[in-house]
């Protein structure tokens, strides 16, 4: 003879099925209530109970999605921000719409594809390349600005042209890019536009920048001459 269920066991049965009603509720009504919240031509999000527009549409408002214009020489992003859409390459974007961008002779468009750049040894003079003049003794440079171009080792740029560096005896040049370009030998130094010796006095040496002198040690400096420091 079968025994009558107990008293736990219809509870737990009764619990069981009001989970299972549950769980059958919640699955119809959200999907019920998100078609009937959607706006046309959008598409419920994968997070929370919100929506967004399909691509090639945008939010116009609050409630809808708005079709994406996309003007002549343009392409749709699909951003939903935005204007939705960019100039293809070649144009570039002027009053909303893609103008083409007009390339002079000896130039290339830049790797944004909206302007354009001089090739090397032209230089933009207004809507033209025009190419850089290099005098004798001179070389084509990497920059953009300026001139352009620059002096062979040796020579500095003066009045458009490279003129030599007149290295004084007891000199050497330099690669400095200002000044005479040329600097003194150790034991001289710079007067006008010669080199002259360093007059060492007693007590003293030609310190480390091989164009002065310091005296040594235990003296002291005083006008001109190295002395013992008074006690």
């Amino acid at each position: 003879m079968l025994g009558l269920p107990s008293v736990v066991s219809l509870q737990r049965l009764s619990f069981v099925l009001g989970l299972c009603l549950m769980a059958a509720l919640a699955g119809a009504q959200p999907a019920s209530s998100a078609a009937r919240a959607l706006p046309e031509n959008a598409r419920a999000t994968n997070y929370g109970a919100g929506w967004e527009c399909k691509p090639g549409y945008q939010r116009s408002g609050a409630t809808g999605c708005a079709a994406v214009v996309v003007p002549k020489n343009a392409y749709a992003t699909n951003d939903t921000y935005g204007r939705g859409w960019d100039c293809v390459r070649g144009h570039r974007l002027v009053d909303g719409a893609c103008v083409a961008v007009d390339v002079p002779g000896n130039a290339f468009l830049t790797a944004a594809g909206d302007a354009w750049e001089c090739e090397r040894g032209y230089r933009q003079t207004g809507k033209t390349c025009v190419a850089i003049t290099i005098p004798r003794n001179g070389f084509l440079t990497d920059v953009v600005y300026g001139s352009g171009w620059s002096c062979d080792r040796g020579y500095q740029a003066r009045d458009g042209a490279c003129q030599a560096i007149k290295v004084p005896k007891n000199g050497y040049l330099t690669s400095d890019s200002y000044g005479a370009r040329w600097t003194c030998a150790r034991g001289y130094r710079e007067s006008g536009d010669d080199c002259v010796s360093v007059v060492v006095p007693a007590n003293a040496h030609i310190d480390y920048s091989g164009n002065t002198w310091e005296c040594n040690k235990p003296y002291r400096r005083q006008e001109g001459a190295c002395m013992v420091p008074k006690p």
